[in-house]
């Protein structure tokens, strides 16, 4: 299989700012902390697989409510995918896009935030990301998780420039390492 890999594109912060009213309408009723714009889409000047990806910040006592919500919006829960405190919503209309309800101060969550933020504010950093990613989706890949844990060297370099603890970059490698 191969991987789309795209230049950055604009529009991808429009699309995202559609989907994050949508969201916030859909989760009136849930106190919601935040609706973050993350992944590589969020980052100007990075190319990126043509996906939105979008965390949905809550307390944990909201975490069902904003989960029940979003499925009555349409969404499809697909369950966490092995990674604590993060849950995954599939839409199946509008913009290609991942959507994670995460508990706030999560792992996952520090991850998204703490990538997002360093490859905007280190353009070394976010080209070389971005050369990996290109590298990869040139190959003929077995699957989406040969993808991911041909990123994982870049990604740990990110999360060390990004302030992460040695602790923490080893359970976030873990849950992006291909099962052997």
């Amino acid at each position: 299989m191969r991987v789309t890999v795209l230049p950055h594109d604009p529009a991808w912060r429009a699309a995202f700012e559609t989907v994050r009213a949508d969201l916030a309408g859909a989760l009136a009723g849930v106190p919601v902390a935040a609706i973050e714009h993350v992944g590589s889409t969020s980052v100007p000047g990075l190319a990126a697989k043509p996906i939105l990806d979008i965390d949905v910040v809550v307390e944990r006592a909201h975490l069902a409510a904003a989960i029940a919500a979003l499925e009555a919006a349409g969404y499809t829960h697909e369950g966490d995918k092995g990674v604590p405190d993060r849950h995954f919503l599939r839409a199946h209309e509008g913009p290609d896009r991942h959507v994670y309800v995460c508990v706030a101060g999560a792992l996952s969550l520090r991850n998204h935030l703490a990538v997002r933020d360093t490859l905007r504010a280190d353009d070394e950093l976010r080209d070389a990301y971005g050369a990996v990613k290109l590298a990869l989706a040139a190959q003929e890949l077995d699957g989406i998780e040969d993808y991911i844990d041909g990123k994982n060297d870049i990604v740990q370099r990110i999360l060390t420039a990004a302030g992460i603890t040695t602790d923490d970059r080893g359970a976030i490698l873990a849950v992006n390492r291909k099962p052997s």
